[in-house]
């Protein structure tokens, strides 16, 4: 079983590109930290890649900083360079769960407030009976 579940923060605003077969593909990396017991906290940097629908709805939505939750599989591949073989890993994305952004204000992204609770009975309260449909 090849199964990942990583939560972290973008370090880079995603990129995203078409092939010519006419699906687009969406890359970002996030830092996670790691589960260590009485020592400083290290961060890994893990490499995403998603694809169509949701590497659209990655690019529209994430920015440097945002908090995701990927859940995907590994990925491994190699290339030459220079004579030398290296070998490459990434985590391919089936689904990205927006977590929220280190200053969403800042970023121009809004929030709808709830109403409190003495406003949501204000606002039951004008409803006259002649309002229902029963």
């Amino acid at each position: 079983m090849n199964k990942v579940f990583l939560i972290g923060r973008l370090t880079q605003d995603p990129t995203a590109s078409t092939l010519d077969s006419g699906h687009t593909y969406c890359r970002f990396s996030i830092a996670v930290n790691r589960f260590t017991r009485g020592e400083d906290s290290r961060a890994d940097f893990i490499n995403i890649v998603t694809w169509d629908a949701l590497a659209q709805n990655c690019v529209k939505y994430l920015a440097k900083g945002s908090q995701v939750a990927v859940c995907g599989s590994i990925q491994t591949g190699s290339y030459e360079r220079d004579g030398v073989k290296r070998q490459t890993f990434e985590i391919r994305a089936e689904q990205v769960e927006f977590l929220g952004s280190r200053s969403g204000a800042a970023q121009g992204q809004t929030t709808q407030a709830r109403p409190s609770r003495d406003q949501a009975i204000d606002s039951l309260q004008e409803v006259s009976d002649d309002d229902m449909p029963f």
